[in-house]
């Protein structure tokens, strides 16, 4: 009970309830005790009349206007005399005076406590002003215990008050909170336990109908988060029954193009000049793809293989891609710019930047055959001390906004219609791989520019690699 949001609101209720009752009980005791002097002044004032009204009075009549009065006598100054109008023995002598003419509220509160902790039997002298103009002063002398017994009756019947009303607000916030907070709350819990136990199933998403905007925010917050965790488990399980598909897909080409790689020996062999020279790209073309697929079927078992580093002639690897893709051009205007140095050499896998740079070239050949007008594709090539680096740059319609959102995501970055969006996706962790990266430069109307950028540092390879 202690330990539950409510339980704590209604312990912190009626602290703060009392805390408040205790600020407002000290001055209430004061003020009570001021009232209680002045009414035993005014009591005694009305008994002085008496005398003045007949000179002679009774010493039994004068003691019972001292006993109503609750006073041991009386002096009452007029026009600077001051006369003793009634009196009584005292039983002990004055301990203490209280002036009660112009008194400040200090003044009233420190004494009304000094009354409350004191425990002796004292006697008192009070003075003040007479009403109704009834003369310049007038001084009584009284027993202090009847004020402080009923300075303690008061202040208990204060407290009891204070308890009481501290039991019942602490009551109505108690039922407030169960029904405006901690029943909303326990709604909340109970949808995320039922969405836990079946994340995939959309119907388990909460729906917010908090009417506490803080609180609707909140379901509204979750909503979201279980919508996008929904979608991302059912997209992986997407993903790996497609694995299973490809790399059963992959399987079976993997024998298929083994089995062409046995008759482009014998094409090899031809005397057709045409045949010798399109057999090497061929045979090139083939071997590719058997290395593709069992590159496939290895990512389908654990991840990516590490890149094979080796010297490699970066103006050769492009030449290979224009090469394949002018094929694909065919006839269409598309011009392919190559300003890499014939000499420069990095150290990388040849078959995974093939890849990359493939990847690269078929999207931007594709985006600019898209708007039937003449294109161009470009590369170039640099290195500093730190790494090399090679920009392709087209001269396409630059790529969609969404496509910019969720440019390496797979299955989300496609730019053509029916487009998977893997390319940059298998790109960039080939780079990765590298211990480089992939980056894109540039976009809009005017073309596209991807740069990358591989390291040269062994270190960096070795870290990669691992």
């Amino acid at each position: 009970m202690i330990n539950s949001l409510s339980g704590r609101f209604l312990v912190l209720t009626v602290i703060f309830v009392m805390l408040a009752e205790i600020f407002i009980f000290v001055p209430s005791v004061a003020r009570f005790r001021e009232d209680y002097l002045l009414t035993r002044l005014e009591r005694a004032q009305i008994a002085s009349l008496a005398l003045e009204a007949d000179d002679m009075i009774s010493p039994a009549l004068e003691a019972e206007l001292l006993r109503n009065a609750e006073v041991y006598n009386v002096v009452l100054r007029r026009d600077e005399i001051r006369q003793l109008a009634l009196s009584s023995p005292i039983p002990s002598p004055i301990t203490a005076t209280y002036d009660m003419r112009v008194p400040s509220s200090m003044t009233l509160i420190t004494d009304a406590l000094k009354t409350l902790v004191d425990t002796e039997d004292r006697i008192i002298r009070v003075i003040g002003n007479p009403v109704l103009d009834g003369g310049l002063l007038i001084e009584v002398t009284m027993d202090e215990m009847p004020l402080r017994a009923a300075l303690l009756d008061y202040g208990r019947n204060i407290l009891l008050l204070s308890a009481f009303i501290s039991i019942i607000t602490a009551s109505l916030l108690f039922l407030s909170v169960q029904i405006l907070l901690v029943r909303p709350i326990k709604g909340v819990v109970a949808h995320m336990q039922s969405y836990a136990k079946a994340p995939e199933d959309a119907r388990q998403i909460i729906t917010p109908t908090a009417g506490v905007r803080e609180l609707h925010d909140a379901e509204t917050s979750l909503q979201m988060m279980q919508q996008q965790l929904t979608g991302a488990l059912k997209q992986k399980e997407r993903l790996a029954q497609l694995g299973s598909a490809v790399a059963k897909v992959s399987h079976d080409l993997r024998n298929i193009l083994t089995s062409a790689q046995l008759f482009t020996d014998r094409i090899e062999a031809s005397d057709d000049p045409l045949v010798k020279r399109m057999a090497p790209k061929l045979v090139n073309s083939i071997s590719r793809a058997v290395n593709l697929c069992e590159s496939t079927l290895a990512f389908g078992r654990v991840d990516e293989p590490a890149p094979s580093l080796s010297r490699i002639n970066l103006s050769q690897i492009v030449g290979e891609v224009i090469d394949s893709e002018r094929l694909a051009t065919g006839d269409y205007p598309l011009t392919f710019v190559q300003n890499v140095p014939t000499t420069m050499t990095l150290r990388a896998d040849d078959e995974q930047l093939f890849r990359v740079i493939f990847n690269l070239v078929r999207n931007a050949r594709q985006a600019i055959m898209a708007t039937g007008e003449p294109g161009e594709i470009s590369f170039v090539a640099d290195e500093d001390d730190d790494s090399w680096q090679l920009t392709v740059e087209d001269t396409g319609p630059g790529l969609p906004q969404k496509a910019q959102e969720h440019l390496f995501q797979p299955f989300q970055g496609g730019v053509r219609k029916g487009g998977s969006g893997l390319g940059l996706v298998i790109a960039a962790d080939l780079i990765r791989g590298h211990g480089g990266r992939l980056d894109l430069q540039k976009t809009d109307g005017d073309g596209t520019v991807f740069m990358i950028r591989l390291p040269k540092e062994d270190a960096a390879l070795v870290s990669a690699a691992e």
